[in-house]
């Protein structure tokens, strides 16, 4: 049976249908989903600015429940919608569970957030003046979401666009679309208004490139690649449509001559390897002192080999298998590039042959590096990591900042000085001490800077700016009695 979209508040079956087959064993086809079409995502746009309005004016404590039965249907659920995030992704039982749990935290957050929308106010420089300001919602919302996160990533745009009064229209990876059912079974049964939020699963070239280009559509939240952001970018300026971006990354976990080196590949092996290393946190550049770099490299090198690769959902797998097809066929290009350039390949980076027919890859260790190799320069979305040696904690920063790119850094010290000057000029959105570059935390802002993001950050508080615009409005009170 076919999955289908919600397009204006009803399920529809599209024009056509792709199979969706388990990366960790090809035999197994997860279901058939429905492929909106072009009318469709018209239907639904419509039907999304009155929604809208209906929905921003909900009472507080409504949003509130909305949000909150979201919520803790996902974490409650976690671990059966968790097995089938895994089953279609890739990544370990437990990442798929944590993940989902992770996203239901994301919507009661917000709802929480629901009701503390408090504005400001000022004395005019007028008197008998009064101004208000206050934010309000900025109306209908594109969500287009990747593969990697595709519940978590998902959650982080969907509940702070729901909790500050707009409508949504969903688009996910095509990689992923049971992920994207379940979760828009659960907002669909809230009290919500018909059309408020819908989910059109199409391709990027046909239904996504539409969905930018559409004068209907007031915002555009995005996550996956620079040269896609980039045509996003130039779509949306022709309707002056506000953007927010989340692009890609190439971060460095610095790793100094004074570093616990137990917990420094500890750090570094969770980093480039965690969810198959496509993570746009990942751990992609190990830059490390000369004086354990030896030391260092040995013990990545045996902790890489000593990964268990397998099943997403078999007990024990470490790492899982890369998504797709594709995906496998340009890691093992980089991994091809990468020898090109006369790195060397110290273990992994070739295709496993398994127990199950899948995606397999083990993970690879690139050793003498230099920063202007395109391994080094290009995000390569692979459980892959290159090590950089250096001689100073000068050179290392000066490495970590070279880069297009500006999401995450770290750096592994136990010198509380040298910690906080990376902190302090580490060009990047976030910045980790003694922990791995991936990993944040769904309160607090989170972006990066260069060809990492575009537009307001995410999560938190800070999500306000991009989902609300603001308004100012000046009061006179007459003349008093």
């Amino acid at each position: 049976m076919t999955k289908l979209n919600l397009i204006a508040g009803e399920w529809m079956a599209g024009d056509t249908a792709i199979e969706n087959r388990n990366p960790s064993d090809l035999t197994d086809v997860i279901g058939l989903f429905a492929q909106a079409s072009v009318d469709q995502l018209s239907a639904t746009l419509d039907r999304a600015r009155n929604a809208q309005l209906e929905w921003a004016a909900y009472g507080l404590e409504r949003k509130q429940a909305v949000l909150m039965s979201i919520g803790t249907e996902l974490m409650s659920r976690a671990e059966e919608l968790g097995r089938l995030l895994s089953r279609e992704e890739g990544k370990p039982f437990a990442e798929g569970k944590g993940e989902v749990y992770r996203a239901g935290q994301f919507f009661t957050y917000y709802a929480a957030e629901c009701l503390r929308q408090i504005g400001e106010n000022a004395d005019s420089v007028r008197e008998g003046v009064e101004i208000d300001v206050r934010r309000e919602p900025v109306g209908v919302v594109a969500v287009i979401s990747p593969w990697n996160f595709p519940t978590a990533t998902a959650a982080w745009k969907i509940a702070p666009a729901l909790c500050y009064g707009n409508a949504v229209v969903w688009k996910p990876a095509n990689l992923t679309p049971a992920s994207a059912v379940a979760l828009t079974e659960i907002i669909e049964r809230q009290d919500i208004p018909k059309g408020l939020f819908s989910l059109v699963m199409g391709s990027g070239g046909a239904i996504g490139q539409r969905l930018v280009e559409s004068p209907q559509v007031d915002a555009i939240s995005f996550t996956g690649s620079v040269p896609v952001g980039k045509g996003i970018a130039a779509a949306a300026i022709q309707n002056l449509t506000k953007v927010q971006m989340e692009m890609g990354s190439k971060n460095a976990l610095a790793v100094m001559d004074d570093a616990d080196l137990d917990l420094a590949v500890s750090l570094a092996l969770g980093g480039a390897f965690g969810g198959t290393g496509q993570k746009c946190t990942a751990s992609s550049r190990l830059v490390v002192h000369a004086a354990i770099h030896d030391a260092f490299v040995e013990k990545l090198v045996a902790g890489a080999k000593s990964l268990k690769v397998g099943h997403a959902l078999e007990e024990g797998t470490q790492m899982g298998p890369v998504v797709s097809e594709q995906q496998l066929q340009e890691n093992l290009a980089y991994v091809e590039l990468g020898q090109s350039e006369r790195a060397e390949l110290a273990c992994g980076g070739q295709r496993l042959e398994l127990q199950h027919d899948g995606y397999y890859m083990s993970p690879g260790v690139f050793v003498n590096t230099n920063n202007t190799m395109r391994i080094n320069r290009e995000e390569m979305f692979a459980p892959l990591t290159s090590v950089l040696k250096v001689d100073s904690y000068g050179e290392a920063l000066t490495i970590v900042n070279d880069t297009n790119f500006g999401l995450t850094s770290g750096i592994v010290t136990q010198n509380l000085a040298r910690a906080t000057h990376f902190r302090r000029h580490a060009r990047t959105g976030v910045v980790t001490v003694n922990l791995p570059t991936a990993g944040t935390d769904y309160h607090v802002p989170f972006g990066g800077r260069g060809d990492s993001s575009y537009g307001p950050r995410e999560q938190g508080k800070a999500a306000a700016e991009f989902y609300t615009t603001v308004k100012t409005a000046y009061i006179s009170a007459g003349t008093p009695i």
